[in-house]
């Protein structure tokens, strides 16, 4: 039986017989109800608990109107951005407007407004002054302190200031939500809440909270601003972490200790929640919500990482410690995918953040925390990383042998290190190559300058190298033809104008050209913004070289795809700026052939050389006159 829809108007609401939603429930994304979409697991949630839930999926925020669609809720207002950052969600890294948003109908751009969250609450407000509002997502917890924003290239008040919420949940909801409508349906003080996993205003800082510089200091004190967020940084961990007041004007922000990762029982009975999987039927004629396509037939068997990149922002929104979903209930989703009247028998994906980590990197996490100043596989692997994928291989296999499945795919990324510290991951990686890799096995090198993978948080080029040639020699020996998909970033902090020269001439070498390059982006709550932002590096206050100017990082991403003829005047402009004209010409490390004063090829090559293009095409026109 096919799982009903929460209300999305008056009309649904009062034919479940409700005169009132305890929650309104907005979101800047369309009603999709599938696991894979935070506003579908709360919802659900919720619904278990006994409440009322009315879904108001990307209102119109001109007015207040559409936010008294369904009355005043008995208890509040629910308020996310969506699955993305709402400025992410609009813009390129160059700031310029996206043409498209996957998670709107028919992947229509502008069906939400910039920084959602603020709009929206600003809204709510107008129309119901007194209600309470709590807000949540990845915009409401990414930007939950002072915070600096890439797009107003500027530091921005906590978004529960700018916002005016009651309440702000980060991380994970599932047990965050819960306590929060109990405390909104009892009316009592905000100021007084010690919810973990949620941050308000008060007055006074309490005892046992640590302070870190205010607002007003980090906004025109770029150390400062590097010291507090050091402190955020550490702090973020459930089981050692601090609770942290920072001064907004007269107020403080109080930001709770995170909660607790859900235990393995408690994610299990998330995912076994009656969920639609589908978007709501007012979509159909739209075109449908293109997000849910690629993740339809995907498994999140995990949640958390402890790779701890310094760009991503799963430190401060997930966690570093890792929870997997028991065999049980990963093998009843994929018995419950087989079943779907669209499945074709391939399951896209059966992974998380990283699809390759199924627990705590250690024993002591659970219960001392992870560590402080000390990442579990940066710069190399910690000794005590319990580094193992029997477990993954086992469910993998158990997958593959459900009725009507005939292929299993690992789409969400491996951590190639983490593979090679497992001692026997060389029997996970044929296991892999032989059964659960599209052709293609995406891995996320990131970079091979020594100065800029330290800068990231990444693993040394070597380390990638091991991995390519054990990935080769496993496809060879199971006589099948698959590639890695590497990902690289240009303009990364710390990465100059040499290292990514480095960068090309190693694709170069590698025969590694990559289709599409990513721009670091600076977004909220990662150590790599904090970084782009202050030039300092949090973790010891050195000093960190930051590519800003628009025409070096056009030069360090041209280099990336030195192959493209589109991209051969940057790339050339690129090395005679650093005195490599060595790179210039028709040598086998050379990026780029060199051209004349008039823009054409030289008439005269050096003997041995090849004459290019022209010449290719003379001997292609050469044989077809042949063949004639």
């Amino acid at each position: 039986m096919t799982a009903r829809f929460l209300p999305v108007d008056a009309q649904d609401m009062k034919a479940r017989g409700w005169d009132a939603p305890d929650f309104v429930y907005v979101t800047g994304d369309a009603y999709v109800d599938h696991p894979s979409f935070g506003l579908a697991i709360i919802s659900r949630v919720l619904e278990k608990a006994g409440y009322r839930v009315a879904m108001l999926p990307q209102p119109d925020w001109h007015d207040c109107r559409d936010f008294m669609r369904f009355g005043r809720p008995r208890i509040g207002f629910l308020v996310t951005a969506g699955v993305i950052d709402s400025m992410v969600n609009h813009y390129t890294v160059a700031k310029k407007p996206r043409s498209e948003d996957a998670y709107s109908p028919g992947g229509k751009a502008g069906c939400r407004p910039d920084r959602a969250t603020v709009v929206y609450c600003n809204r709510i407000k107008q129309a119901y002054p007194h209600v309470p509002i709590a807000i949540g997502g990845v915009e409401a917890s990414l930007r939950r302190f002072a915070h600096y924003d890439y797009w107003d290239d500027a530091v921005r008040n906590s978004i529960l200031v700018d916002s005016g919420a009651s309440v702000l949940m980060f991380g994970m909801g599932e047990r965050s939500v819960l306590r929060v409508a109990e405390w909104m349906a009892s009316g009592r003080d905000w100021a007084e809440a010690r919810i973990p996993g949620t941050c308000v205003m008060a007055a006074d800082v309490p005892e046992g909270f640590i302070e870190i510089p205010s607002r007003e200091e980090v906004s025109s004190d770029k150390r400062r601003y590097a010291e507090a967020f050091r402190v955020q940084y550490d702090e973020q961990d459930p089981v050692r972490g601090r609770p942290i007041a920072q001064k907004h004007g007269k107020k403080y922000l109080l930001q709770n200790r995170p909660d607790m990762p859900l235990s393995t029982e408690e994610l299990d009975e998330t995912y076994a929640l009656p969920y639609a999987r589908a978007w709501h039927p007012m979509y159909d004629k739209l075109g449908g919500v293109p997000a849910l396509e690629e993740v339809r037939f995907s498994i999140a068997s995990v949640r958390g990482c402890f790779g701890a990149c310094n760009f991503c922002a799963l430190n401060f929104h997930q966690g570093r410690i890792v929870t997997g979903r028991s065999k049980e209930s990963i093998l009843a989703e994929g018995a419950l995918l087989t079943r779907q009247p669209w499945f074709k028998g391939y399951i896209h994906d059966v992974g998380g953040p990283t699809a390759n980590f199924r627990m705590p990197a250690c024993e002591k996490q659970l219960v001392k925390g992870a560590c402080a100043h000390r990442e579990c596989l940066f710069p190399s692997p910690c000794r005590n990383l319990r580094a193992d994928h029997h477990e993954y291989i086992d469910i993998l296999r158990s997958l593959r042998a459900l009725p009507k499945v005939k292929k299993v795919f690992v789409r969400s990324g491996v951590r190639f290190d983490y593979v090679l510290a497992d001692p026997k991951g060389d029997v996970f990686l044929k296991e892999l190559v032989e059964h659960h890799v599209s052709g293609q096995l995406k891995v996320a090198p990131e970079h091979i300058a020594p100065d800029v993978l330290a800068a990231m948080g990444k693993p040394k080029r070597q380390v990638y190298d091991e991995f390519c040639r054990r990935y080769k020699a496993a496809n060879e020996k199971a006589g099948l033809k698959q590639y890695l998909v590497p990902y690289f970033m240009s303009s990364h902090p710390g990465c100059t104008l040499d290292d990514a020269i480095e960068l090309a001439l190693y694709m170069k070498r590698t025969g590694q050209h990559p289709d599409q390059v990513q721009d670091f982006y600076p977004t909220p709550g990662t150590l790599s913004t904090a970084m782009f932002y202050t030039g300092l590096d949090p973790r010891d206050m050195s000093t960190v070289y930051v590519p800003r100017d628009p025409k070096e990082k056009a030069m360090q991403r041209a280099l990336m795809q030195y192959n493209k003829p589109a991209n051969r005047e940057t790339v050339m402009r690129a090395l005679r700026l650093r005195h490599r004209e060595d790179l210039i010409g028709f040598g086998p490390e050379c990026l780029v052939p060199p051209r004349d004063v008039a823009g054409r090829r030289p008439e005269k090559r050096p003997e041995g050389q090849s004459g290019g293009r022209r010449e290719e095409r003379t001997k292609l026109e050469g044989r077809k006159r042949g063949r004639r």
